[in-house]
């Protein structure tokens, strides 16, 4: 088990979700890895899941997408637009699973990155939902584990590239 664990909030009633990590790691660091392609598709989604990015454009306006697949075949898909991105401090975008039955379940998602003491980084993740039932429809697709399956992966990505 990791020395640093997820933290993921879904308070009952409420239109979002909050996930926290710290990494051992620079806070320029943990940025670059969560806006770079390449460093992205080394550690975003399950273990047991390959991904394809489509389309990256890290800068304010850009937008993403990409697909994750499984060892059957089965493809999950995702995209967005960047809002904002503020190096190191912050990334604002919108966020979309395709797998959800019907289209427009759209959360907004707001990471920031707080340099900590020993060159560590906090990662707080907040995801607004258009309704508690698509905030509850994204926490019951696993989400869940596949937020700690992505933090894990980047944990040691991060002990890698430093």
């Amino acid at each position: 088990m990791a020395k640093n664990q997820t933290t993921i909030t879904a308070e009952p009633g409420k239109q979002e979700v909050i996930i926290t990590r710290v990494f051992d790691a620079p806070r320029e660091l943990v940025f670059k890895a969560y806006t770079d392609p390449k460093i992205i598709v080394k550690w975003l989604g399950p273990c047991d899941m390959t991904m394809t990015i489509n389309k990256w454009e890290s800068k304010s306006g850009g937008s993403w997408e990409y697909t994750h697949a499984d060892k059957n075949g089965n493809k999950f898909s995702f995209h967005g637009v960047c809002h904002e991105l503020s190096a190191p401090e912050r990334i604002i975008q919108t966020f979309e699973f395709d797998g959800l039955p019907e289209k427009g379940h759209v959360a907004m998602e707001t990471a920031r990155f707080e340099s900590l003491p020993g060159n560590r980084t906090r990662v707080i993740t907040q995801s607004v939902f258009q309704s508690v039932a698509d905030r509850d429809g994204m926490v019951q697709s696993g989400m869940e584990y596949g937020v700690r399956d992505s933090h894990e992966k980047l944990d040691e990505l991060l002990a890698t590239i430093k």
